[in-house]
């Protein structure tokens, strides 16, 4: 059905994804923990994983309250939560409140992925979901990219990279009373007692692949990002310090790539464009692989960030719109996803402790073929 957009709605949505991307913090807050308490890295490690466990375990839950309380009152809760762990680090500021502030986050971010995405599709006509989304995935990068900016900022100018959460805590609270005062008209969507209702989107293939591509785009960037400085000094004698460059400007490309993406998408099938960045994204990761020029390297991986940019977006869109009717159940089943971040880089590692840096990047690879080849298949013009 063919809506007007109203700004007035819009607007407080879209400022949901850059909440949605205060999760992105735990990169640097990883660095500045270890620091803070000496910790080894087995230790700091635990950070990201605090927030990676949350989206396999509260993605199914949360889509089948979203389907009792509505789209729109999960978003609040989520901020609610995001909120509480905000605000812990600043009342004790020890290493399990830090654990426990994480895990919030994930769990604030995990509801937040849930019920945002789906809160867009009441909002927005049917034929512009995929650009809304990836605009609102802009948003988020833009918000990614400001965290470390900001910690450094109070770091450097008042001495505690601390400060960087009553910020948060601010722009949550911002969000919520936003939202909380917009009206949003939602279709009443019933939503089994069970997980095994959402499972069973799995047997349609189409969602299989939608569901299979979000898993490995998510795990390709971090394992991709994990693996850029090792593979620079492996390949071309780069200290870490310096290989770390490569990821901020993947990064950087990715914040460009999103913008472009929620342009272009409004006005070109998602099918075509995916085919056509995903086979120029694995011609240029080959070359990343083949070259032992750090220059070639750094600009292949921006035009990586580029070409991968809108992947998430498109498969999550053309998910829902598989069956409109199943949203919120198709929504929790793809953040469910997310978790995949935490699966290609073990695997990366026991490859490269087995050969090589250089070797342990065919995995990454071989997800980017995989989504090249499902593009022909699950997404239609």
């Amino acid at each position: 059905m063919n809506r007007l957009i109203k700004p007035s709605q819009l607007l407080p949505v879209l400022f949901g994804f850059f909440v949605m991307g205060f999760v992105d913090v735990v990169n640097i807050s990883t660095s500045y923990v270890k620091a803070d308490f000496a910790l080894n890295d087995k230790l700091a490690n635990l950070l990201p994983m605090m927030v990676f466990l949350w989206f396999a375990v509260f993605s199914l839950p949360t889509g089948m309250i979203m389907g009792r309380i509505g789209r729109k009152k999960t978003v609040l809760l989520s901020a609610l939560v995001t909120i509480v762990a905000m605000l812990i680090p600043l009342v004790e500021y020890s290493f399990p409140s830090v654990l426990l502030a994480f895990a919030l986050l994930g769990i604030g971010n995990t509801i937040l992925q849930v019920s945002l995405n789906p809160l867009v599709t009441n909002i927005v006509p049917e034929n512009r979901i995929t650009g809304t989304l990836a605009f609102g995935y802009f948003i988020k990068a833009i918000s990614s990219f400001l965290g470390p900016v900001i910690a450094g900022l109070a770091a450097s100018a008042f001495g505690n990279w601390k400060l960087i959460f009553p910020v948060y805590a601010g722009a949550t609270v911002l969000s919520f009373v936003w939202l909380l005062s917009v009206p949003v008209s939602e279709q009443k969507e019933e939503l089994g007692k069970r997980g095994g209702t959402i499972f069973a989107l799995l047997k349609n293939k189409t969602m299989l692949v939608f569901f299979t591509i979000i898993v490995l785009i998510v795990g390709f960037e971090i394992s991709l990002m994990t693996a850029t400085p090792k593979y620079l000094l492996e390949r071309c004698n780069m200290p870490l310090e310096k290989g770390g460059l490569g990821c901020s400007l993947y990064y950087a490309a990715r914040t460009v790539g999103t913008f472009i993406g929620s342009i272009l998408l409004v006005r070109v099938s998602s099918r075509k464009f995916l085919i056509s960045t995903m086979l120029m994204a694995v011609v240029t990761f080959i070359i990343v692989m083949l070259t032992g020029q750090a220059w070639v390297i750094m600009t292949c991986l921006i035009l990586v960030g580029l070409m991968c940019a809108n992947v998430f977006a498109i498969a999550f869109s053309n998910a829902i719109l598989t069956d409109p009717s199943k949203t919120n159940e198709i929504s929790a089943l793809m953040i469910m996803g997310v978790a995949g971040g935490a699966l290609l880089p073990p695997l990366m590692g026991v490859v490269s402790d087995a050969s090589s840096q250089l070797v342990s990047l065919f995995v990454p690879l071989a997800a980017l073929v995989y989504i090249l080849v499902s593009a022909f298949y699950a997404i239609r013009n």
